[in-house]
């Protein structure tokens, strides 16, 4: 996601940052190739305009002007000035009201609702230990409420559907038994509808007046850019809403939705798609967003990750096994696959600052299969014991993973260059440690005090 315009920022930033002075000169001819990057990532010309004059008056401030490193001064101006174009502050979802907690999606046909309604009440459940119900309350799109069905058991969500009927009167149902049934959050997917059609605008303010929400989501594709903007206004003249949700950001190589919405509008945005699968969404943090932007990465969101799936024992255990040179085969196969559930591998990459000016794009992802499933093609004993593979195992487990004998050494090969790192780090570890081996718990030994 917006590496359109991190790419064009990048390269302006560091040419101000090469500045020894600043001037009004070099400020503005900055500026105006700041004006050109935003403009071509979709960002609106009303926000484009603000967002520059707002830089340009910190930027020609005399502290900016004297300071020891001027540059670095203006792109903290512009990191800050991302960061309350894209609302602020993260934006929760308001859960305090008596339960069940309602929350309506709404949006254009074919924008993500759906799928963000079951996004949605699976982040409640694991991350804010709710118990949610999903209310199928498009009876308009074919295999609507099929999809959401189908969703709900997927990720263990129940799902409330009356087939056919009137929307308003499912989701006054749906309500109900969200209540009698004791669930905390009652989610209702709407049908997706053009802002034009007021018979269609109507019921869906009859649906908000009949069960009174505590949160109204507006669901955009980050994909139209602008044109999402435009729609929002709209239906937040109708209805109000408290949030925004972005589908498809990690499709988005623009921007533009995302750097408009909020100053449109006045609503923040509450979650990015990042994927198909339900579990990719992400909470909007504007800060680490404009972090992105800027190419300084998001290493808070990649550790927030790391937490999610990695187990603390097997961590310390790997630490163990690292230091004292006994990892194996078997370890390797545990991290690839605990990688895997991090996401798409330039995705996580993408968060680390520096390596995304590394050609993201043209990471092949199925080098990740291919390795996992050479390893899976092992025995157990080979992958404790990769000394005994000869050539008559490399050819059974090439045959077995799909691959060929050449994959298989490629693989071998690298998981020796791996543990040969290991082995210094382990090395140098145990040296520390007075040449006892490290337990998983190591801490590098106190100095001992000297008698006097």
């Amino acid at each position: 996601m917006f590496s359109q315009l991190t790419e064009s920022l990048e390269s302006t930033l560091k040419n101000l940052r090469g500045q020894g002075t600043l001037t009004e000169e070099n400020v503005a001819d900055s500026l105006r190739e700041v004006r050109r990057a935003f403009l071509e990532a979709d960002v609106s010309f009303n926000v484009t305009r603000d967002f520059v004059k707002a830089v340009k008056e910190k930027a020609m401030g005399s502290e900016v002007l004297t300071s020891v490193t001027p540059g670095q001064q203006i792109v903290k101006i512009i990191h800050d000035e991302l960061v309350q174009v894209m609302g602020g502050e993260t934006k929760e979802l308001s859960l305090s009201g008596k339960p069940p907690v309602g929350i309506m999606m709404v949006g254009l046909q074919g924008s993500g609702k759906t799928t963000f309604a079951a996004k949605i009440s699976l982040y409640l459940r694991s991350k804010r230990k709710k118990k949610p119900l999903l209310v199928a309350a498009d009876v308009y799109r074919p295999a609507a409420i099929k999809q959401l069905q189908v969703l709900g058991k997927s990720i263990g969500i129940p799902v409330y559907d009356e087939g056919e009927g009137n929307p308003v009167e499912i989701i006054k149902h749906g309500y109900e038994y969200a209540e009698k049934n004791g669930f905390d959050v009652v989610i209702y997917d709407t049908a997706g509808r053009l802002q034009i059609d007021e018979k269609l605008m109507q019921e869906l303010e009859q649906a908000r007046d009949a069960v009174h929400p505590e949160e109204i989501l507006f669901v955009a594709d980050a994909m139209i850019g602008q044109e999402a903007v435009n729609v929002a206004e709209t239906f937040f003249e109708r209805l109000n809403f408290t949030g925004v949700c972005l589908s498809k950001m990690d499709g988005d190589a623009r921007g533009g939705a995302a750097l408009s919405i909020k100053k449109s509008t006045g609503v923040p945005i509450c979650f990015i798609g990042v994927g198909e699968k339900p579990n990719e969404i992400d909470l909007f943090h504007p800060d680490r967003m404009a972090s992105r932007i800027l190419g300084m990465g998001d290493v808070v969101s990649l550790v927030e990750k790391a937490q999610s799936v990695i187990d603390e024992r097997d961590a310390k255990d790997l630490k163990k096994k690292i230091l004292n040179n006994t990892f194996d085969l078997d370890d390797f196969l545990r991290q690839l696959r605990t990688i895997k559930k991090l996401g798409r591998l330039k995705d996580i990459l993408g968060l680390i600052p520096g390596l995304n000016k590394l050609p993201l794009d043209q990471i092949n992802e199925k080098e990740m299969v291919y390795v996992e499933a050479i390893l899976s093609s092992m025995t157990e004993k080979e992958r404790k014991h990769p000394e005994i593979i000869n050539g008559s195992r490399k050819s059974r487990i090439a045959k077995g993973s799909g691959t060929e004998v050449v994959r298989v050494n490629q693989v071998l090969r690298q998981f020796e260059d791996m543990k040969s790192m290991f082995k210094k780090i382990g090395a140098f570890a145990k040296k520390q440690n007075g040449g006892v081996p490290i337990g998983s718990n190591y801490t590098p030994p106190k100095k001992k005090k000297k008698k006097h």
